[in-house]
């Protein structure tokens, strides 16, 4: 499976934001879905590259395959950098998306906050099938929280997140802008330029 880069997600809607950053590139991309019996992987650190080497190294164990792995979190500024790494499970293990954004707009009109400044961050990991981590990156998008979710697009807290330089949420933007200015777009541009830069699949 030396021309196969498995997508260490079952989020779909994180898969297809992917294929669309790295279609170009000379691999057959796969994800988790089309793998049987891998188990899931304990994000259990306390950063984001923590989390993403954690994944690549046990997901290419599991699938004897390279692995790309990302962790991503939204840090808000009101609530003094949460919901950070613990982003997906801000409200709960099994709580949607939806109720994660609600949650995390109660929180900062809580703090009666003026103050909404918030980013995302990215860190993602590729790993070959030993499990060893031949690339590290990293991405930022710097912005605000919205009152309300805006749109449709994208997923997670995107209808509540305004890039700087913009007025419409992740949610509302055209895909192809999100794709060039998003902190997992500055992530996997880094990890696709380093696959392209070398004499891959190997």
């Amino acid at each position: 499976m030396s021309n196969t880069l498995v997508i260490a997600t079952h989020n779909r809607g994180k898969v297809a934001e992917i294929h669309k950053l790295l279609c170009d590139i000379p691999w057959q991309l796969l994800s988790l879905q089309e793998f049987d019996g891998v188990g899931v992987a304990e994000e259990n650190k306390d950063s984001y590259e923590g989390n993403a080497v954690l994944k690549a190294r046990y997901y290419a164990g599991a699938t004897r395959s390279w692995v790309l792995a990302d962790d991503s979190g939204l840090e808000v500024a009101a609530l003094a950098g949460a919901p950070g790494v613990l982003s997906a499970r801000y409200a709960g293990e099994t709580a949607s998306d939806a109720e994660r954004r609600n949650l995390l707009l109660s929180e900062i009109d809580k703090q009666g906050a003026v103050e909404r400044r918030a980013r995302f961050v990215c860190s993602a990991a590729i790993a070959d099938p030993s499990g060893e981590i031949r690339k590290l990156t990293e991405g930022v998008c710097e912005g605000a929280i919205a009152h309300e979710a805006r749109g449709d697009g994208g997923f997670g807290y995107d209808p509540i997140f305004i890039p700087n330089g913009y007025t419409q949420t992740f949610g509302e933007l055209a895909e192809d802008i999100k794709n060039q200015i998003s902190h997992r777009a500055k992530a996997l541009l880094q990890a696709r330029d380093f696959l392209l830069g070398k004499n891959w699949p190997a």
